[in-house]
């Protein structure tokens, strides 16, 4: 399969704040973690400032902004707050993701069909401030059309679904999910949208949607920091970095 470009690897700083946050205190420090980040290969750092402040704080968004030289994908609900956060701010990008107070994680896409006439004002500044909009979707065609229509110039496929059929060993399942990322990832290629993917990929997941030719940027989180305890974070991401390179080839 042949690429459109190089993939950016976007690795997602959130879980750094957690393991921070168990104890309070400002170690293990999510500043530091962005720093070696970008040095072992990383393209992006996301971050999520959560509306109940569980992991990421505003102190963070600020710090971040103040040290990186590789771009910040602010990710955050479509909330008035957040969005005067990130126009003071102006991040490179931001994401407009679902949040529920009682979720883990994000659970799902956002449903922008349901939601077109409010996303589409909602938007509309932080395009207008010089953001990059992207929304974070399931991979279907009805969600993927709303997202064009309302003005977003990026979507993230949520790869939740794939990878947790894979971690269950239902390789059937998984094979489904997997399918409908390839189509809808050509599908929104076709709309003129740019398409990143994330949520559950690892070393096992990660080839088949970084071979992708339409992907342009994946990002991942939590299976990197975890798996920074066991080898570190450069060897960590360096590891994930050359399995989407090879799978781009």
């Amino acid at each position: 399969m042949t690429s459109t470009g190089k993939l950016r690897l976007g690795v997602n700083i959130d879980h750094v704040a957690t393991v921070r946050n168990a104890r309070g205190g400002k170690y293990p420090d999510p500043l530091r973690a962005a720093r070696i980040a970008q040095e072992s290969g990383a393209d992006g750092i996301t971050a999520h400032l959560r509306e109940d402040r569980r992991h990421i704080s505003d102190a963070d968004i600020e710090g971040l902004m103040d040290i990186l030289t590789v771009p910040l994908n602010f990710e955050m609900a479509a909330t008035p707050e957040m969005q005067q956060i990130a126009l003071r701010h102006k991040p490179h990008a931001v994401c407009i993701v679902p949040e529920k107070r009682e979720e883990r994680t994000t659970e799902g896409g956002l449903e922008v069909a349901r939601e077109e006439n409010h996303l589409a004002h909602y938007i509309a500044p932080l395009r207008d401030a010089g953001c990059r909009v992207s929304i974070f979707i399931a991979a279907d065609r009805r969600q993927i059309e709303a997202a064009h229509r309302i003005g977003a110039q990026v979507i993230e496929l949520h790869t939740g679904a794939y990878c947790d059929h894979f971690a269950e060993g239902d390789f059937k399942s998984s094979q489904t999910e997997l399918r409908k990322l390839e189509d809808m990832s050509a599908f929104a290629h076709s709309l003129g949208l740019e398409v990143h993917a994330g949520h559950g990929l690892t070393y096992d997941t990660v080839a088949p949607v970084a071979a992708f030719p339409e992907v342009m940027e994946l990002n991942i989180g939590h299976f990197l920091i975890g798996e920074a305890i066991f080898r570190g974070l450069e060897p960590a991401i360096a590891e994930m970095r050359r399995l989407m390179d090879e799978a781009r080839k």
